[in-house]
């Protein structure tokens, strides 16, 4: 079996890191997931997109949201809320012990990747999840309403406020982990997170871009955009706001020359552009496990194909 290394955030990340969960075996599969969109909140350190693919791949995620914990409840917000504390971001009880188990090991002198490492084990998670780094790297976007965090724009705002551009910070490092998952891959996939907010975040972050680039292995990326709209989430609206087409072929072509392979929908058969990298067209619809599982097979197909020629 390959070692495929994942660049994931948000729900779509996970769906397809879920996937690939169900084909490989302990030791060949790593998740390196967007920490952009962390931040401080009632003293608490939150990582959303770490949180949503560590509940997915232990069977814990919420599947009416795709995020947050299945059969949750929220005595502790309402009640932070009734008080006249900042209720606007949605912390549910059992979420809760995440934040605070996660908290406490920071305070207490472990890394990030040391802290997920921990919560991964406790939840009986066999594959590796490994943020993108272990310093802040928030991600603030300027809008038409001035700059904001990212929490506030996607949260507290819904994500209306119009995008200008997207501010990666400068000077973050990868771990050393994240840089030996990717020498030892067999195979890179981008999943069908938001390209601006969920992917750019890891690739700023220093030298992953460099090393995608230069690997020698194939490097797929998989569309967020079905029929001209966004599975999930504010990439359509964001490609419309700053002057990009709203297609699978504009995500293509923003990828460029990071790319060896294409991924996009079979609805979108008729009006995808080819050029001279090889796309698949497949479902990459990921409602069900199953889906999920026959997406990742279908990409591990096609590349093993490729590489064979």
């Amino acid at each position: 079996m390959p070692h495929v290394v994942l660049l994931a955030g948000g729900v779509g990340g996970a769906k397809l890191a879920h996937g690939f969960a169900q084909l490989l075996p302990a030791g060949k599969l790593t998740i390196i997931v967007n920490t952009g969109d962390d931040f401080q909140h009632l003293g608490l350190q939150i990582c959303p997109d770490l949180d949503t693919v560590t509940y997915t791949l232990a069977g814990l995620a919420n599947p009416d949201t795709g995020w947050g914990r299945t059969g949750e409840s929220w005595r502790t917000l309402d009640e932070v809320a009734r008080l006249g504390g900042p209720g606007w971001f949605r912390l549910g009880d059992l979420d809760l012990a995440t934040h605070l188990t996660r908290t406490h090991l920071l305070a207490n002198g472990h890394t990030l990747t040391a802290a997920t490492q921990q919560l991964c084990q406790q939840l009986d998670i066999i594959h590796t999840i490994l943020p993108m780094s272990n310093s802040p790297a928030p991600t603030l976007i300027d809008s038409d309403e001035g700059l904001l965090p990212f929490q506030t724009w996607f949260v507290a705002r819904q994500w209306q406020p119009a995008v200008r551009r997207v501010c990666l910070p400068a000077e973050v490092q990868a771990t050393p982990q994240v840089l030996k998952a990717l020498e030892k891959a067999d195979l890179v996939v981008i999943a069908p997170s938001n390209p601006f907010v969920s992917i750019d975040p890891i690739l700023n972050v220093y030298p992953i871009r460099a090393m995608v680039v230069d690997l020698p292995q194939v490097v797929v990326a998989v569309s967020p955009i079905i029929g001209g709209q966004a599975v999930k989430g504010p990439a359509a609206k964001m490609m419309a706001e700053m002057g990009l087409p709203v297609s699978a072929a504009a995500v293509a072509d923003y990828y460029n020359d990071l790319i060896d392979v294409f991924v996009y929908d079979a609805q979108d058969r008729e009006t995808f552009q080819t050029d001279e990298r090889p796309a698949l067209c497949t479902d990459t619809w990921m409602t069900t496990p199953a889906q999920r599982r026959r997406l990742a097979e279908a990409i591990l197909s096609y590349t093993m194909e490729l590489t064979n020629q």
